[in-house]
């Protein structure tokens, strides 16, 4: 922290909270920012810091609220069983989600995807897509925090509640995106999952990336047969076909190459995510390594096509 202390929306985010939530713990309970300075908002100090770490935690374990101010308060000199309620929780242990060296943002959307807090995770969600936009959100907030669910679920059997309400405030924030308006014109990409993968938040990711630089698309989702996939690129004649494949069950090959063999244009294909083989993929086949690396593949075709895309300030 530096010397000018936290703004609301720092400390919001480190803790997994909403910022009006830690307004009402402000006005109700007195535990809001002691540094001002004359003409400047007031900033949270370290001490501020560790009062509202030991009310979230305090809170998040059925406290109420009034009674866990009362201990808040007496922060930084908490006892340590007050701080430390579960002493495991630091290494991913408890009800904690590990994320390694994730910055605070991260932490405390994992924070409040475990209290199930979804006013909260949205916010945070929005936020971060306002200030840093959908690529940076995507690979620094949201899959650090996916991941650490997925691997604590492999680990426990638990937790699949956590996973589906995250997994619904990402949706509902990067659907929220503003999409560009392009009345009249046809969209020229085509996002869908392979036959029987489930995992169609990473395409939700690029369709709102792809909206950031002015472009759109047809998001087909989940589980897409070969044969209506075919059916779909015949009828809609895209320059850019992008089919995801989370597992490697759903990653043969073989699909791929039932759908090029029906293509009668010119188009790129591409296959993302990790579970396709890609010795057994179309000669040509794109496979990109991130999110940033699928935009990057798909704007200069809309760029040639005539769409008028412009927007690329936030690739690179």
């Amino acid at each position: 922290m530096g010397d000018d202390g936290l703004t609301a929306g720092a400390v919001a985010h480190r803790l997994g909270i909403a910022v009006t939530t830690l307004r009402t713990w402000h006005q109700r309970y007195g535990l809001g920012p002691s540094r001002h300075e004359s003409g400047r908002h007031r900033r949270y100090t370290e001490e501020d810091l560790a009062r509202l770490e030991v009310m979230r935690r305090l809170t998040a374990d059925g406290i109420p609220a009034a009674e866990a101010a009362r201990f808040a308060t007496r922060a930084p000199g908490v006892p340590p069983q007050v701080l430390d309620l579960d002493p495991e929780a630091r290494h991913g242990g408890g009800h904690a989600i590990a994320l390694g060296y994730a910055a605070p943002a991260a932490r405390g959307l994992a924070t409040a995807a475990m209290r199930l807090d979804a006013p909260a995770m949205r916010e945070l969600i929005a936020a971060s897509i306002t200030e840093t936009g959908v690529i940076q959100t995507w690979s620094e907030l949201l899959v650090p925090v996916l991941v650490g669910i997925g691997e604590r679920y492999a680990a426990t059997g638990r937790y699949v509640e956590v996973e589906h309400l995250l997994s619904r405030c990402v949706s509902e924030a990067l659907g929220a995106v503003t999409r560009p308006d392009v009345y009249g014109e046809s969209p020229q990409v085509l996002l869908a999952c392979a036959d029987e993968e489930q995992h169609s938040l990473p395409l939700e990711a690029l369709a709102a990336a792809l909206a950031e630089h002015g472009a759109t698309c047809r998001l087909l989702g989940a589980r897409v047969p070969t044969m209506a996939l075919t059916d779909a690129v015949g009828r809609t004649a895209p320059v850019a076909v992008v089919i995801w494949s989370q597992l490697p069950a759903t990653g043969s090959g073989d699909q791929l190459h039932k759908l090029m063999s029906g293509v009668r244009h010119a188009m790129l294909l591409i296959a993302a995510g990790p579970g396709w083989d890609r010795a057994g993929l179309p000669t040509g086949t794109a496979t990109p390594h991130s999110l940033d690396d699928a935009v990057r593949l798909v704007l200069p075709l809309l760029t040639r096509s005539g769409t008028g895309v412009e927007r690329v300030d936030r690739v690179g």
